[in-house]
């Protein structure tokens, strides 16, 4: 796996784009960033460390589907560390086999870093190289709507 890097200045304080960015206040602001990789993006489960967390979307079926995730730390308005271990199909659990450990175990870590009023987010996360495109392309639209969302 290859470890991709994000990041950008929002003018907005840390707490306002951790809360934003984890749909905390309201789910909406989460489902809309996060649009940019799935239009029915959304999570289901909690942000506290060490909780099972699932990313979930649906397809142009119908059928949910995602990833199933642990909350490897959480350090409010500071850090997130998201650990990847399985895959959701419909309701269905799969955490072993070829489609899981090409990337089982990869982390998506955010850090809120502000000075003077302005946040810097940093998005860290170990990918597959086939999906390096992808990502180089819709982090940073991601981002760019967080941003939005942040400074309303």
């Amino acid at each position: 796996m290859k470890k991709l890097q994000y990041s950008l200045d929002i003018n907005a304080p840390a707490e306002k784009v951790y809360n934003t960015m984890l749909g905390l206040e309201n789910i909406e602001t989460y489902n809309l960033w996060t649009a940019e990789f799935n239009p029915t993006s959304t999570y289901e489960g909690s942000w506290e460390k060490g909780s099972k967390i699932y990313f979930v979307g649906t397809d142009e079926n119908g059928k949910k589907g995602g990833m199933v995730s642990e909350i490897a730390d959480n350090i409010p308005h500071k850090f997130i560390s998201i650990r990847h271990y399985g895959i959701l199909d419909g309701d269905k659990e799969i955490t072993e086999g070829p489609d899981v450990e090409k990337w089982a175990g990869g982390l998506e870590n955010y850090s809120f870093q502000e000075e003077n009023g302005v946040t810097t987010i940093t998005v860290e996360c170990d990918m597959t190289e086939d999906y390096q495109d992808y990502f180089d392309t819709t982090w940073p639209k991601a981002l760019k709507k967080l941003k939005e969302l942040s400074e309303n």
